[in-house]
């Protein structure tokens, strides 16, 4: 291996390949450049560089898709990654220490930038061609490094199970030797007892009934002893299934926590909480099969995904609401049961109010976490059985925070109020707008708050903002200025 450092750049603009292949060059580094994702995986791994410099947008595979694939492969898992984002102080941030990236750089950058973080990283992680004297974080297996300190719940977790294997190792042990002291007693009294006065020991009898070998051994692994050792055997292999990951959300984003369950395909709950309610995500080998909440919105209701989804006419449901017998039973299956809707309805409406709660919870800036690992799931998500893909929903979901962030320039608070520019609206015509558009746009009346308007939509409070984003963006309305007492 060559003692120059290799940095692999992969990025799909041809003038970032071509700026950062110089400056690096000229700074003494080796560096190999690939057009996309796929293209750098293969250059990864014909030769496996000290580094890889890695753009997030990029076709076919994104930047967290392309991590994902190093994570996975053990011969690269450990390569640093630095990312590089025109939106690095939203993204960056939120995959920094994750997945094998270690760093990010913001676009556009300056050489002295972009060789200052390259050499940082490449002391720090990958030691300038030392790299297996430091663990790099990001792993598979390294992941909860960035969850927990030595004294969280996979520390406990490991040295548990370590005492656990060394319980079993000294109680079998001890049982054997028990076993082997009864038959060396058993073999002894009969030797005693059978042996001719004054014949050689070699003479001597030694019985070899098997019933009496058989009752020592019993005695020796009695079903104390031996439910024990089954104990303490189950323990050592499959770790103690009570054990709880918690921590603050403040701390840890959640969008780590439900990476972490889904590269160690966990089963269990995942339970978010703040002030005023909670949700829990019901995982199955890393899946998500439901996610339910208690104190939620209006617009996280499973109602509001069968009516927006015509399974039902709103009035029609609201008169079911009101008329079922409070019996404790799941909505959704009791329209089911009674012939409203169907099983696969009922599926499609749970996908989306699923996705639609962890969209939300990766807004969640503070609050609690913890995951109960259990393989004895509820039946609720048991009958629901999603099977969504984690990374699927975290792709859409930070797609909608990062939406979120230019609407709230414009929407900062939902107490606010807009009026309807009705020249601009008569000049534009009702017909060149969506469904939605016209949906969001009659109710604005310059009265009703952003909270009024997602309350009588029917809407999410996400889709509602983005229309009136887009009212706004297109002249149709304007804030309602409030008048000031003087």
């Amino acid at each position: 291996m060559s003692s120059v450092p290799t940095v692999l750049v992969v990025d799909d603009s041809p003038t970032i390949l071509k700026v950062v292949q110089l400056v690096l060059t000229k700074a003494g580094l080796e560096v190999r450049t690939a057009p996309d994702g796929e293209a750098g995986l293969a250059a990864a791994r014909e030769q496996k560089p000290d580094l890889i410099l890695l753009d997030f947008v990029m076709p076919r595979m994104n930047g967290y898709q392309v991590c994902r694939s190093l994570a996975q492969d053990e011969s690269l898992s450990d390569v640093p990654v630095i990312l590089m984002s025109a939106k690095g102080d939203q993204v960056g941030e939120r995959f920094v220490k994750v997945m094998g990236i270690v760093d990010y750089i913001t676009k556009p950058f300056s050489p002295e930038a972009i060789t200052a973080v390259v050499h940082h990283s490449l002391e720090k992680y990958a030691k300038l061609g030392h790299r297996d004297s430091e663990p790099l974080i990001g792993s598979p297996d390294q992941l909860a490094e960035n969850l927990v300190d030595e004294t969280g719940p996979f520390a406990r977790e490991a040295a548990e199970r370590a005492i656990a294997i060394e319980e079993l190792r000294d109680g079998v042990a001890g049982a054997v030797a028990g076993k082997i002291s009864g038959l060396f007693s058993l073999a002894d009294a009969a030797r005693g007892e059978g042996a001719s006065e004054g014949a050689p020991e070699s003479e001597s009898h030694v019985p070899t009934d098997a019933d009496a070998i058989a009752d020592a051994a019993r005695a020796a692994l009695d079903d104390e002893t031996l439910l024990r050792l089954a104990d303490a055997a189950r323990r050592a292999v499959a770790g103690d299934e009570r054990r709880v990951l918690s921590g603050n959300l403040q701390v840890v984003p959640i969008a780590e926590i439900l990476q972490l369950l889904d590269a160690q395909h966990h089963t269990g709950v995942l339970t978010a909480r703040r002030s005023g309610g909670h949700v829990d995500i019901y995982f199955r080998d890393g899946s998500i099969d439901l996610a339910m909440a208690q104190g939620a919105a209006e617009e996280f209701l499973l109602g509001r995904f069968i009516v927006e989804n015509d399974l039902m006419p709103r009035a029609d449901f609201d008169s079911f609401v009101e008329s079922r017998e409070k019996n404790g039973k799941l909505i959704g299956m009791q329209l089911v049961k009674l012939g409203y809707i169907t099983e696969d309805d009922l599926g499609a409406a749970l996908r989306q109010q699923t996705c639609e709660l962890v969209y939300e919870l990766l807004r969640w800036k503070f609050g609690a976490f913890e995951f109960q690992s259990t393989r004895d799931l509820p039946q609720r998500a048991v009958d629901a059985a999603l099977g969504l893909d984690v990374e699927g929903i975290l792709m859409e979901g930070f797609r909608r925070v990062d939406e979120w962030h230019l609407i709230e320039r414009q929407i900062d608070n939902f107490d606010l109020v807009f009026l309807r520019n009705e020249d601009a609206v008569a000049q534009m015509g009702r017909g060149r707008l969506t469904r939605e558009e016209l949906t969001v746009l009659e109710k604005v009346n310059g009265k009703n708050t952003v909270k009024e308007l997602v309350r009588e939509s029917r809407m999410g409070s996400f889709e509602v903002s983005k229309m009136l984003y887009r009212l706004l963006s297109i002249g149709l309305i304007r804030r309602r200025v409030m008048p000031v007492a003087v």
